[in-house]
């Protein structure tokens, strides 16, 4: 197996809850730290050597394109997977671009538009998915919006519920996915990638790990106001000590 090359950015949701933000704004586009959410991706994902990242998009879509357009402002190669007026979900966004050969068949990293992390990519530019794996997903310990959690991991494995007194984390909408995950789905059918996680689940196919870097969900006003004060902070202090 050879290094992973290529991935895939959700951007398609409208953003509701960022609103009246995200009514003129593709929510990826909202600025963090003087650039937009996604270019933090685009970037980070670019010094990991990853040069092919495909983006869905739905809402607001030309105003995205126009602003990234082919990706060679940022060093990489952007390929558009359009979903209309109707977001085709997770998953499904993920089958059309596989269906439409925007996304190669074989493993890629996924990365949610709406996260900020200053997490390094090339940890898993070179992570290998074995022949019945289907996923490989990256958790945090549960921030204060999610305080249940997602998914627990028992010897490396992932599962919904915990075995004994294992801990729930919160899945950081990152992680490296085969192609057969999605296996079964119809073309052109929103679709979730959650139930399909949790099925492979069941099956021992998906793999996790907790990271400790700093990650947050931009998904409220509030939220986004954090973002910034930690971005603004740390750039100052980074001035300071040079």
């Amino acid at each position: 197996m050879s290094a992973i090359t290529q991935a895939m950015i959700l951007a398609a949701g409208k953003g509701t809850r960022l609103r009246p933000l995200t009514l003129e704004t593709p929510k990826p586009l909202v600025e963090v730290g003087g650039q937009p959410l996604i270019v933090w991706h685009i970037k980070a994902l670019q010094a990991a050597g990853i040069t092919d990242i495909t983006i869905n998009a739905s809402w607001l879509a030309d105003k995205l394109m126009a602003a990234l357009g082919d990706g060679s402002q940022y060093g990489v190669n952007l390929h558009w997977s359009e979903e209309g007026d109707e977001p085709l979900e997770t998953a499904g966004g993920i089958f059309q671009a596989l269906q439409t050969g925007k996304l190669r068949d074989e493993p890629f990293i996924l990365v949610n538009s709406d996260v900020w992390t200053t997490y390094d990519f090339a940890q898993l530019q070179s992570y290998e998915l074995s022949a019945d794996q289907r996923a490989h997903l990256l958790l945090i310990d549960n921030p204060e919006h999610n305080n249940g959690g997602d998914f627990a991991i028992n010897n490396g494995l992932a599962s919904e519920q915990p075995i004994g007194d294992a801990d729930k984390y919160t899945f950081a909408g990152i992680s490296v996915m085969s192609p057969r995950l999605l296996d079964g789905l119809v073309s052109g059918q929103p679709a979730a990638l959650a139930p399909l996680l949790k099925q492979a689940m069941l099956k021992f196919q998906v793999t996790a790990e907790v990271i400790t870097d700093n990650w947050i969900d931009v998904g409220t006003p509030e939220r986004l106001e954090q973002v910034n004060a930690f971005v603004k902070h740390h750039s100052t202090n980074d001035k300071s000590d040079s």
